[in-house]
């Protein structure tokens, strides 16, 4: 596939804190919930019909995908949990299908924002709070992505999912 392919790097909403939890079971809180499924509208309102998932093994991961709405095919990545920019990259370039021209990424921070510097570096993110999600523009097939410079690669957005 060539030409443009949009990229959406979203931090899974707020998470719950049960006692003798461990981090990696952590389910989201009521309020990341409501703020996972209002990410998932914005998507929608936004036009962004998503291709293809690769999530975080995470519970709030697992759980932010469920209320966002999403339905596309989805694979379930480990390196995304604690992941930098390169674990991510590197997720991207062996598990997203070719054809995809939108593909979601849903794990955490720091590494989906910098994740979005990393392929944008004259990009600005202010905060990347929980359900935040970054879109960019990228020309580069995904299984090249992050290889070598895409001079393609914009930062279109940050969108962060709060009630008014």
């Amino acid at each position: 596939m060539s030409g443009t392919r949009t990229l959406i790097l979203m931090r899974h909403g707020k998470s719950g804190y049960p006692p003798a939890t461990r981090d990696h079971d952590r389910p989201l809180a009521e309020r990341g919930e409501r703020q996972a499924a209002l990410a998932g509208r914005w998507m929608s309102d936004e036009g962004l019909r998503v291709d293809a998932v690769l999530c975080s093994t995470s519970t709030r991961t697992r759980q932010t995908l469920e209320r966002t709405g999403v339905r596309a095919p989805v694979t379930y990545v480990e390196d995304i949990y604690g992941g930098d920019p390169d674990d991510v990259l590197e997720t991207i370039r062996i598990h997203a299908p070719a054809e995809a021209s939108t593909l979601l990424v849903v794990g955490h921070e720091p590494g989906m924002p910098q994740t979005a510097l990393t392929l944008d570096p004259s990009g600005f993110i202010d905060r990347f709070p929980t359900s935040a999600y970054a879109v960019l523009t990228v020309s580069q097939p995904w299984d090249r992505l992050g290889m070598t410079p895409d001079p393609d690669a914009h930062l279109v957005g940050v969108r962060v999912p709060r009630e008014e």
